[in-house]
């Protein structure tokens, strides 16, 4: 008899002592969230955010004190009519004066006026990093909205790259708040029908929002490590509530199972048992080929994936520890309750209804019939469906999002639009950075007018009269030129200003100086940039993420042809899926249905994040539905009929699995922020042809043809045959009734081990 694996014995301990487990677990999550907030967030600074050309230069900016500085723009123009000059000068003169008292601010210039003479701009810079900007930029806009109330004959309003970034945030709170609204309602009336059960309702959203909670503690703890960019709480809300729900009805599932096959005969204890043995371990599978799969995104070296992969890995690993620890504990004290109430029941001579294990629907068995009948004409039909769905993305255009792509719900974002209006060359800033020796300050100088020059004389370039915006370190040695473009930061007219840029007038100037370092800058070449290194990384990151979900199928399943096959089958859901968000988001279309403008393109980092993280959750459905045809299968029954079993005995709870994720992944399309509209939609269109199609048509249909094959190289399934036909054979292939037996039958089944891991023992029995 084989050692029980670690599963096991952990959930039999939490179901003999269900009191300790539960205030043991409590305790963690409080130790994990008190412990961060005593250590705080240690959020990611300038440097930690640059990548190519663009950080290079912001180096060498920072190095002379030359570096761009946060900015924001105050805006004075006339509610009505022409801006009076008097009331205007008055305005300007109690701004600056505001402005400039403020310990935030560097610098503040004098008033530009716009073309059209309505609207005026001072421009303020801040002191300190870009990081820093939503923090300082605070003081300002209570003085701004101070001056607006002083001078109420005037519109006074601030707009800039801080005062947007204080926005996101603001926005991006409240998004969260409206996407819970929705995701708890739908969650709580999926597993209702699911269990029937109130109380079970509750346990999966119990254990979901502690594992958030305990990953939130443990996020701050990690951030000291990796620096949070801000995106990893939202990581741990979209994940944390898929996963922690879907392992906790993996469990209920099938002990609920082992409930109905025992039929009152085996404690609510041995019962969680037999559920860990097998349901248990693949939770524990399921989980480690998630955070095997995120842990890809380490190697794209970019601090916002850092950020992502963190916040992922830990709250999937926080959710497998409770569903293995706690959730047994729970599962046994309500079954305790359970066997009490049953039990009076019986003593006032009340009738004890049992839970029955209902077989799948009409529907559920419609589904499944093309791949069962016709297996063949199913898996050619399905694959071409999706990759018909997949076309779209050979189209793909990757694209940082800017600034420009923010919602305009934000007020800073309304003042930006009109900044831009009056200011059209305010858009794009390139910041042109040289280093050199001290000796060659003046021949460095006289090359970047002429480059000043060249750029105005360019269409792409803004022409602003007056001198060139120039300026020097205390040593002399590093020189900057501030550029404009009066193009939005996502435009193909954008990087077609940089790229004139970088290829044509800065080699044209200042490359002929000898022994000059220069580089490029600027919202636009930091997005260019980006783009082009996750570019670099993707293979890697893709071969790195294949080779993982190979190993751990294999692992899994001790099979080479299922790890192939699961490979395959993920690339086919994240392709079409890739297909579908280039359909809906690339063109205008679905603008107003989805509430967004069109970047004509996909942000960068949508389909590096859909790989990593579909290749992991499609782990999920994989890993419990193959265990259970491998479950059977190992119980003697053929492959073909232990196909069949295995799918339509997950069918459910698959389903159920499928639209719990499919909800919080669809309720971020509803958010502002254009980048988690693009990954809301492309995941739960991902999870949707993952469940539904892969899992129902291709995976059946390509196991079905393969037969014995799927589990190439091992020999544990032919020798559960063998045994089997050893076993019914010495019975004369006839049951006790004279009945005539093949594995798989009921009558079969009924005599195999309850936990259905042949390594397992059988549960001890009651009494």
């Amino acid at each position: 008899m084989r050692k029980r694996s670690a599963t096991v014995r952990v959930a039999r301990w939490s179901a003999l002592h269900p009191g300790r487990a539960i205030i043991g677990w409590l305790v963690f999550v409080v130790l994990c969230l008190g412990g961060g907030i005593a250590a705080g967030m240690n959020s990611a600074s300038s440097e930690d955010y640059r990548v190519g050309e663009a950080g290079r230069a912001e180096a060498l900016a920072t190095e002379g004190g030359v570096q761009l500085r946060p900015t924001e723009q105050v805006l004075v123009r006339a509610g009505k009519g022409a801006l009076d000059k008097a009331a205007a000068d008055a305005a300007v003169e109690d701004i600056t004066a505001r402005m400039k008292s403020l310990p935030q601010v560097a610098s503040v210039a004098a008033p530009v006026k716009s073309a059209d003479g309505r609207v005026l701009r001072i421009q303020v810079e801040l002191d300190g990093p870009d990081q820093d900007g939503k923090k300082n930029v605070v003081p300002l806009r209570a003085e701004t909205e101070k001056a607006a109330k002083a001078h109420p004959d005037l519109v006074i309003e601030e707009t800039g790259a801080a005062s947007v970034s204080q926005g996101v945030n603001e926005q991006r709170g409240k998004d969260l708040a409206f996407s819970e609204a929705i995701t708890l309602p739908v969650t709580l009336i999926t597993l209702a029908l699911v269990f029937g059960s109130v109380v079970m309702v509750g346990v999966p959203l119990l254990l979901a929002v502690t594992s958030i909670m305990a990953t939130m503690g443990l996020a701050m703890l990690a951030s000291h490590l990796l620096p949070d960019t801000g995106v990893g709480m939202n990581m741990i809300l979209l994940i944390g509530m898929a996963v922690g729900v879907d392992y906790t009805l993996f469990y209920l599932k099938r002990e609920r199972e082992e409930r109905a096959r025992a039929g009152g005969r085996l404690t609510s204890a041995a019962l969680v048992e037999a559920a860990a043995a097998t349901a248990g371990r693949a939770i524990v599978v399921s989980g480690l080929a998630v955070i095997v799969s995120t842990a890809a995104l380490y190697l794209a070296g970019d601090v916002i994936f850092d950020s992502l992969a963190t916040g992922t890995i830990l709250v999937v690993a926080v959710a497998v520890v409770s569903s293995v620890t706690v959730l047994p504990a729970l599962l046994v004290k309500l079954g305790e309750r359970a066997e009490r109430r049953a039990a009076k029941r019986l003593t006032l001579g009340k009738p004890v209804k049992t839970y029955e294990e209902k077989k799948p629907g009409r529907a559920w068995n419609a589904l499944l019939t093309p791949a069962r009948k016709r297996p063949a004409l199913t898996l050619c039909l399905s694959v071409l469906v999706m990759l018909g769905l997949a076309l779209p993305a050979l189209d793909m255009n990757l694209k940082d999002p800017a600034r420009d792509s923010f919602s305009r719900d934000i007020p800073a974002m309304q003042g930006y639009d009109r900044l831009l209006d009056a200011f059209p060359e305010q858009r794009v800033r390139h910041l042109v950075v040289v280093r050199a020796e001290a000796s060659q300050a003046a021949e460095v100088r006289q090359a970047l007018r002429d480059l000043d020059r060249r750029a105005a004389a360019d269409p792409l370039f803004s022409h602003p009269s007056g001198a060139p915006l120039l300026r020097s370190s205390k040593d002399r040695r590093t020189t900057t030129l501030e550029l404009n473009a009066p193009h939005a930061t996502y435009s193909d007219k954008a990087v077609a200003s940089l790229d004139h840029l970088r290829h044509d007038h800065l080699p044209a100037t200042v490359g002929k100086l000898p022994g000059v370092e220069t580089a490029v800058t600027g919202e636009v070449p930091r997005g260019t940039d980006y783009v082009a290194h996750q570019n670099q990384k993707l293979p890697l990151v893709l071969g790195f993420l294949l080779l993982m979900t190979f190993a751990m199928t294999v692992f899994a399943f001790r099979s080479i042809v299922l790890g192939l096959l699961g490979i395959v089958l993920n690339l086919l859901s994240a392709a079409s899926a890739l297909g579908l968000l280039v359909l809906v988001f690339q063109g205008k279309w679905a603008e107003e249905l989805l509430s967004f403008v069109s970047l004509g393109g996909i942000s960068s980092r949508v389909p590096l994040f859909l790989f990593v993280i579909l290749f992991g959750l499609s782990m999920d459905y994989q890993v419990f539905v193959v265990s259970r045809i491998r479950e059977a299968a190992l119980n003697g029954v053929p492959t073909r009929q232990a196909v069949i079993q295995g799918i339509s005995s997950s069918a459910k709870v698959v389903t159920s699995a499928a639209i719990v994720m499919v909800t919080v992944f669809a309720s971020f399309v509803m958010l502002h922020i254009l980048e988690m509209k693009q990954m809301g939609f492309v995941l739960a269109a991902a999870v949707l042809l993952d469940a539904f199609v892969i899992r129902v048509m291709i995976l059946p249909a390509a196991l079905l043809l393969l037969g014995r094959a799927t589990w190439w190289p091992s020999r544990a399934i032919r020798r559960a045959e063998e045994r089997a036909a050893e076993r019914y054979g010495a019975h004369g292939a006839h049951g006790a009734h004279g009945e005539r037996q093949t594995p798989g039958t009921p009558q079969a089944a009924d005599r195999r081990p309850l936990s259905g891991d042949p390594a397992q023992p059988p549960a001890a029995r009651r009494g």
